[in-house]
């Protein structure tokens, strides 16, 4: 039996050799094969999205191949692979039906396209910069830097909001005036802030100043304007900060709430 299984391990050398030879050029051709579709893809300009999406497919698919490539040299009949293949692809898709339905989920987002790398978007309450599509994930980087993992197939089932996909957004802020200060005064102070900023937008409507509530203790001076979407933070905090400060300079008084206590006095 010995002499038996060392004639069967020498005959078997030359596959074992040649199914490592195979393993390892694919490895390097696999290497080789992403690192010319990237220079590819990026001198044809693809967008991102498709591009790492591509790569990612790509990547399993050639592993697949070198994998039967391999098993073939091994003289594993072919009908064995397929029938193997065939199986295991079957207990897979019964087993893994949420990761497949994450497939399904990454070819519906990429030729949909509600958004692509490099984009700011909410999905199901999480926020962040479109990193990476892959087969499975769509993966986010929130501000504070955290990556937020989230399945294709939940992200082609949810209500996306995609915050950079137009060139331009409405910028809205709400200032609170007291009751006994000049609101037109405080309007014109509002205007004159904005009508410096050579970055406010003129279209699709020119910027809008008006009352829209009266409170318990303030009157509620209500701004729109249009600006661009790469601007939209910088300019939000700078209105804030330099409305505030031309208040404080013109005797605009922004209120708060107070609360007045009585005591009845001793007897």
């Amino acid at each position: 039996m010995i002499e038996r299984f060392l004639n069967y391990i020498e005959n078997m050398i030359p596959s074992l050799v040649g199914a490592a030879i195979i393993l390892i050029a694919g490895y390097f051709v696999t290497k080789l094969t992403l690192k010319l579709m990237t220079k590819g893809l990026t001198l044809k300009h693809v967008d991102t999205t498709i591009h790492k999406f591509l790569m990612s497919v790509v990547r399993v698919t050639l592993t697949i191949i070198i994998a039967v490539m391999a098993l073939t040299v091994l003289k594993v009949p072919m009908t064995s692979i397929v029938t193997a293949i065939g199986t295991a692809g079957l207990a897979i898709g019964l087993a893994l039906q949420d990761s497949l339905s994450n497939v399904a989920g990454g070819f519906i987002i990429l030729f949909s396209k509600p958004f692509k790398c490099g984009d700011y978007i909410s999905i199901n309450g999480e926020e962040g910069t479109v990193d990476m599509i892959s087969i499975l994930y769509t993966r986010l980087l929130t501000i504070e830097n955290k990556a937020v993992m989230i399945p294709n197939g939940t992200v082609s089932k949810a209500t996306i909001v995609n915050l950079t996909a137009e060139e331009k957004r409405r910028l809205e802020l709400k200032f609170s005036i007291s009751y006994s200060d000049d609101h037109h005064k405080a309007m014109d102070i509002i205007r004159n802030v904005i009508t410096a900023d050579d970055r406010i937008l003129h279209e699709p409507n020119e910027p809008l100043i008006a009352m829209c509530e009266h409170q318990d203790s303030a009157v509620i001076l209500l701004l729109r304007v249009w600006v661009p979407t790469e601007q939209y933070w910088d300019m939000r905090f700078k209105f804030i900060e330099e409305v505030k400060e031309q208040f404080d300079a013109n005797g605009i008084t922004i209120p708060f709430n107070q609360l007045d206590v009585h005591l009845p006095s001793a007897q």
